[in-house]
Order: structure tokens, then sequence, then C-alpha cells
């Protein structure tokens, strides 16, 4: 009778542990720990205080190529250092700017939750040509423009002069030629600091290195509306030069970089843009006007369809769910870009779409919609997923089926050699992509791939695991072990 009884407590201790360890899909994982085990502090008012430099090459809406470095003084004076380039890959420098001026800030942004807002004002900003072609292309965009004292900023002709800085911007002159290169610095009118610890490889998990980015305001994707544009999102995050990822070999070069050295990053070879598999977000991500979400998409290359879950939160660390898109369609062939270098150029249709309503707010708003416009009328609930195909859409969150969206594609490997997914930037103003003259010239936060072939399971949008589920639908346990049958039977034969 003990020897049963001890069978039995240790059958319900191992399906308990079997139940907490069973294995899970690395796509759902991931999500899994930027909803849950991302441990992520953001202090309000952020320190500024320290040099913060670009991980890698950036995309700007253009396209325009850069990396930066900005250093803020504890007096709230600033230096910021902005390397524009011809190349993608920002190994063929065009000019820099050096920029000097003062920042304060203000109160915790009413618009953006979780940033705080600052207002700045700008001394000077000097710029350093890198080669005669770049002083040509420069100067005659400025000496075209109506600027003040700006018309003849460098006569026809003049030679480069290798390190000359002229001054673009003067406060005390009042002179400002800065419009021409459709420069603005209102990126730091929106400020966020974000504090994470990376996991060392090869230790213990209590073995971590603390990690701070800098997330300043996004540029709009309208070349016309970016001078007076003031950010409600943000742009890729600049790291501390002293609490970075490693590896990170982009953040030493630009750290040692000046106007007259612009940093010449790691040589890296371009990939193909391969699509199939499963790919996921990297961190909460966060939209002008404002969204926050995380992604996770599934392309099926054998037959060109793909699946996407877009999961929208209240809070900049996606930890209060609003509500789920579930969408799919096809894809055509992509044709690489003759407008940004690396770039892959695909159309996406999508035929299909699903909304999931996670809160009471999201729930009054659906059933608050004109009957007709978003799946049947008066009829969400919270946590329960509707199809709103048949009604083309929902009008209430801007969803309109079928459509066709023209979009931008890229793929890299990370110093990790992870596989990043590249998609073009959402307008700012909210708007789809759906002409080819509205395709995109930059990039959204990357994806990263985390299945090589699809992961596809139901339920997904509370990402729980809800266990193996059986022909009726019920969980099932997994079979025992061969070892831990072993070590029943050896228990059992000491009781003997």
């Amino acid at each position: 009778m003990v020897r049963c009884w001890w069978l039995a407590g240790l059958l319900v201790v191992y399906a308990a542990a079997e139940r907490s360890l069973r294995w899970e899909p690395r796509c759902r994982q991931q999500l899994r720990h930027l909803q849950d085990g991302a441990r992520i502090a953001a202090r309000l008012p952020p320190r500024l205080e320290g040099q913060w430099v670009s991980t890698g090459c950036e995309v700007r809406p253009g396209p325009e190529f850069l990396t930066r470095s900005y250093l803020f003084y504890a007096n709230r004076l600033f230096k910021a250092f902005q390397f524009y380039y011809w190349d993608p890959s920002c190994r063929e420098p065009s000019y820099s700017l050096v920029i000097k001026g003062k920042l304060r800030l203000r109160q915790a942004s009413w618009i953006t939750r979780g940033a705080t807002e600052a207002d700045y004002h700008l001394h000077k900003v000097g710029i350093v040509f890198h080669s005669q072609k770049a002083m040509r292309e420069v100067a005659s965009r400025i000496n075209q423009s109506s600027g003040e004292g700006c018309s003849g900023f460098l006569p026809p002709g003049r030679a480069w002069a290798p390190r000359a800085l002229y001054e673009l911007l003067s406060a005390k002159t009042e002179r400002d030629c800065t419009a021409a290169l459709g420069f603005a610095m209102h990126e730091l009118s929106l400020v966020r600091v974000e504090r994470h610890h990376q996991p060392l490889p090869g230790l213990q998990q209590s073995g971590s290195s603390l990690v701070e980015e800098l997330y300043l305001g996004d540029i709009h994707t309208d070349w016309l509306e970016r001078l007076h544009y003031r950010p409600t999102g943000y742009q890729r995050p600049l790291q501390s030069v002293v609490h970075h990822m490693h590896p990170c070999p982009a953040c030493g070069v630009i750290y040692r970089a000046d106007e007259h050295h612009p940093p010449i990053l790691p040589a890296r070879a371009e990939l193909p843009v391969q699509l199939s598999g499963s790919w996921v977000s990297t961190r909460c991500e966060v939209r002008p006007a404002v969204l926050f979400l995380t992604r996770y998409f599934i392309f099926h290359g054998s037959n060109h369809t793909w699946q996407g879950y877009y999961y929208h939160y209240s809070d900049p660390l996606c930890k209060q769910p609003t509500f789920t898109i579930y969408a799919s369609g096809r894809y055509t062939q992509g044709i690489p870009s003759s407008k940004v270098r690396g770039g892959m150029e695909l159309a996406f249709k999508v035929t299909q779409a699903r909304v999931t309503p996670m809160d009471q707010v999201t729930v009054m708003m659906l059933n608050s919609s004109e009957p007709g416009s978003c799946g049947l009328a008066s009829s969400w609930s919270a946590g329960v997923e509707q199809d709103i195909t048949p009604t083309n859409g929902c009008l209430a969150l801007g969803i309109r089926l079928p459509h066709t969206e023209y979009e931008l594609f890229r793929t890299e490997h990370d110093p990790k050699e992870r596989s990043l997914l590249y998609i073009g930037e959402r307008p700012t103003d909210g708007s789809s992509p759906d002409r080819p003259d509205k395709r995109p010239t930059s990039y959204q936060a990357p994806l990263v791939q985390c299945a090589a072939a699809s992961e596809e399971f139901p339920n997904y949008y509370s990402l729980k695991y809800v266990g193996k589920e059986g022909a009726n639908g019920s969980e099932e346990l997994k079979p025992l072990p061969v070892a831990l049958l072993l070590l029943i039977a050896l228990q059992l034969l000491r009781w003997d």
C-alpha cells in the first residue's frame, strides 16, 4: 500500500513538472518573453548624460543612410554627430554634420505614454564634405534654397577642401541654411531611456550585463512634412557606449569617429531576401499616433502566401493587450529596389482578417460601430475572435478588405548571426502604402527569424500555452520518458 501511494505521488509531481517545462514553439516563446519576461525599466525623467551611438547603419525616409553619435553633458549642452553615406552599408561617406545646442527636459508626454517631452535650442550646425561629388550636390541644393544668406553658400566650381568645416547654422548670426538638406533635430523633442540586462553567454542566469538604450522621436516619412513634424513615435534606438549590447562591431567604430573622420562600418555581405519561415518582433514596437505592438509573420515560399498576427497594447512595455489582428493573403515575387539599395520590392494582397478585442474599451468601440462595417453588429466580447472578411474589413480599426500594399523588404544577419527581416516603415500619417508611389523608403524595427518553417498553433492571440490537444479537443499528457520509468522501477525495488 505504501508503495502505491508513493508511485501515485511521484506521478502527480511529474505531471505538474511536465506541464511547466513542456516544450513550446520558439516563436511563441519570443513573444512571451516580450510580454512577460523582458525586464525593462524606464526612468522618468530619463538620464541622458553620456555618449550614445548607433549600433549599425540606419535608413531614414528618402532614403538617407546614416550613423549617429550624440553626447549629452550634465549642464544640458549637447554635441551630436550625424554621418551620411551613399550606400546602405555605411561604408562610403558623403558628408558629416556636427550639431551643438542645449536640451531641456520637460514633463511626461500626454500623447506618447512612457516618453518625456523636451525643448531644444541649436547653437551651431557645421558640415564637412568627404568628396567633391558630395560638395557639389549639397552646395547646389543650398544655393537654390530661399534661406536668407544661403544663395551664395558656396561659389560654383569651388574645389573640395578636405577637413574644411562650413557653417550651416549659427544662432549668433541668425543664419540657417539647413532646410535644403531636410535637416531638423525635432527628434530631441521626444525622449525615452530604457534599461535592461543582457544575459552573458556561458554563464548562469544571474550573469548579465546592463544595456541602456536611448529612444528619440521618429522622422516623418514625407520629406515635405519632416521640417515641422513633432514626433509621437521613435526611430531606431541609440545605445550607451558604456552599457551596450555585446557583440556590437559598429559601436566602437562610431564612438571613435568625428566630423573629419566618419566611421566606416565593417563590411557585411548582402543577403538575398528569403522570406520562408516564421518571424517575430525583437522588442515592443511604437508607431506614431500612438500604437504599441508586437508582430508575428509566417511566409510560405512554396505558394507565396502569408499570415500575420498584430498584437496591440496600451502601454510601452506591451503588457496590457487591447486587440489582436490576424491577416492573411498572397505576395508577389520580389524585385530589387531601384530607389533603396539593398531593398526588395514586393506587393502584398490582404484577403482575409480576423479581430480579437482584449479589453472592454475595444469591445465597446467595436460594438458601437455602424452595422455592417465591422463584423456582426453588437456581437463583440473580450477574448473572442471574429472574422471581419464578410464586412470587407473593419472601419473602426481602419482595415479595408481586400487591399494591396506595396512593400519594401530587406534581410541581414545581426552580430549573433541571427536572421533579421526589415519591413517597410508605415506612413506617418497612418495611411496605407496602397499605391506604388507610396512604397516605403525606410524600415520598421526588425523581426528575427524564430523558425525556418511555419509554426502555427491555435489560440495564438492569448500568448498562453494550452498544451497539446487531443482529437476530442482536451489536453493530453505525453508518455513518460524512459529515464523516469527506470527511476520509478529502481525506487520500487528499494521498497521491496
